[in-house]
């Protein structure tokens, strides 16, 4: 063989694998938080998915498989590693939902569902698109692509590539991750629900105490007040206990 024929061929394996690493992070991009928000245009996008590809390859070309390709084993890599990338995608996409469903539990909570209601892209309250903010930010400030090349590197431990993953053990998985992002939904809106149940406590005793008086004008701007004035207080440490959340399961996505 030529020293050109060997040139060709490495450079055609190289192709290869770098298109079944492609194919993961793609989909995992699809859903990543931060990386893959439906407000990023397109371009961007398939960029950050080349840049990611070129940074994960060399660390998982040894366990990657070393056949020639062909198309069954291209079918085989899209049905297997579209479906491993979007599952990782999803389960740290939660954690935005998690936010989100907290910023929707104190909203309705402090009757702030209605205010702004449909500034995001997904309508939602006003209290979630802030905290939901804040949160990406805060998430690609501290190095957001770098955890989400560890995590995808991590993944071929776990999910190896061309395999198809075990559905009772992606349904396991799912259902705890689920699980575990709905209890942080509500311990991270705990405060403003406390909040809601000492104010309707407070104004059932003036009422009862009051009758004529028309609580329900005198509570409403100290809720919506109380609930502003909490959320510029308490933020900072649900944003901090979301992010400590967030790297928990990075670094370990096997617990």
């Amino acid at each position: 063989m030529s020293p050109l024929e060997a040139l060709i061929q490495t450079g055609g394996q190289g192709l290869w694998l770098g298109a079944l690493v492609l194919l993961r992070v793609g989909a995992a991009l699809f859903a990543l938080p931060g990386l893959g928000e439906t407000w990023i245009p397109a371009r961007v996008r398939l960029v950050l998915a080349l840049l990611l590809t070129a940074a994960i390859l060399p660390a998982v070309s040894p366990v990657l498989p070393n056949t020639p390709p062909g198309l069954p084993l291209l079918l085989r890599a899209l049905a297997t590693e579209t479906v491993a990338g979007l599952f990782l995608g999803l389960v740290l996409r939660l954690f935005v939902f998690a936010l989100q469903t907290a910023g929707t539990i104190a909203a309705q909570a402090t009757s702030l569902s209605q205010l702004l209601g449909s500034a995001a892209a997904e309508p939602m309250p006003a209290l979630g698109h802030v905290l939901s903010v804040a949160a990406l930010a805060l998430l690609m400030v501290t190095g957001f692509h770098v955890k989400a090349a560890g995590y995808l590197i991590l993944s071929y431990t776990f999910l190896p590539p061309l395999s198809f993953p075990d559905p009772a053990a992606l349904a396991g998985a799912g259902r705890a991750e689920v699980g575990r992002a709905f209890a942080l939904a509500f311990s991270l809106a705990a405060p403003f629900v406390i909040l809601s149940a000492l104010y309707n406590l407070t104004l059932g005793f003036i009422n009862k105490a009051m009758p004529q008086l028309m609580v329900a004008f005198v509570g409403a701007p100290v809720i919506t007040l109380g609930a502003v004035a909490l959320l510029g207080l308490v933020a900072p440490a649900l944003l901090s206990a979301w992010l400590a959340q967030l790297d928990g399961f990075l670094s370990n996505p096997l617990r």
